[in-house]
């Protein structure tokens, strides 16, 4: 079972969402650079040549508005990925992109499937699932804040528009599941006041001693004495003049 770290910061949890980005932006620019077309190096289903495209679709966009809307939910949830799941971090990202493309390889429909959408698919369903299985406030409400901003992803698992790579978007889901199941993270335990612990006992605890059995408080007065404070005043006579 892999161990956290407490859900510390570190440099990994910003360098990879930067590499994340950098490398999606710099293949778009590299394309108009040289006036290229890299969509044949996306995933084409059932084809042989097209199990490339696992590898490459991910870091290929088909326009500046297609890549735009992928930056930040891509930016974002590699960053909780790693700032509350380090120890799995990067297997759950490798891992992911590689088992969704094949899916998608699998089940596509015969065109070319390109984008990050099927990566940001399977974070964000790993995170979900894995807050609700962990059932650590924190993470349960990071699944929250995770359908609250990217609930509406949901409706594009099905056909519902024409030229959305639907089953690329599917296979992120189902592998994000999959991946929540399988890879164990050692969650730290919530710390407990005295009284939530199952080995208290009321007759042991020093605050409620000094309350009776009606409630009332118990004045202690020989307590009072013994630690009373006393004042000496010392007073100094006025030189003559």
């Amino acid at each position: 079972m892999a161990e956290t770290n407490h859900f510390k910061f570190s440099n990994s949890v910003l360098i990879a969402p930067l590499v994340a980005v950098l490398s999606i932006w710099t293949v778009f620019w590299l394309e108009l650079q040289f006036g290229a077309n890299f969509n044949e190096y996306g995933v084409r289903p059932r084809n042989f040549s097209g199990l490339r495209g696992v590898l490459f679709s991910p870091f290929i966009h088909g326009s500046i508005e297609h890549l735009y809307n992928n930056t930040i939910p891509l930016a974002v949830l590699i960053f909780f990925l790693f700032y509350f799941y380090r120890p799995v971090a990067l297997r759950t990202l490798i891992w992911g992109t590689l088992i969704s493309g094949i899916l998608t390889w699998v089940i596509g429909r015969n065109s070319y499937h390109i984008g990050a959408s099927g990566v940001i698919y399977v974070l964000a369903s790993f995170i979900f699932f894995k807050g609700v299985f962990a059932k650590h406030f924190r993470l349960v409400a990071l699944s929250l804040v995770v359908v609250f901003i990217y609930g509406s992803m949901i409706w594009y698992i099905f056909p519902i528009e024409e030229g959305i790579s639907w089953e690329g978007h599917l296979s992120g889901f189902i592998v994000g599941l999959i991946l929540a199941i399988l890879l164990k993270v050692k969650i730290p335990n919530e710390r407990k006041y005295p009284w939530e612990r199952e080995d208290y006992n009321e007759d042991d605890d020093p605050f409620l001693k000094h309350f009776d059995e009606n409630g009332n408080f118990i004045e202690n007065r020989s307590e009072e004495s013994d630690n009373k404070i006393e004042i000496t005043y010392h007073y100094k006579k006025d030189k003559e003049g």
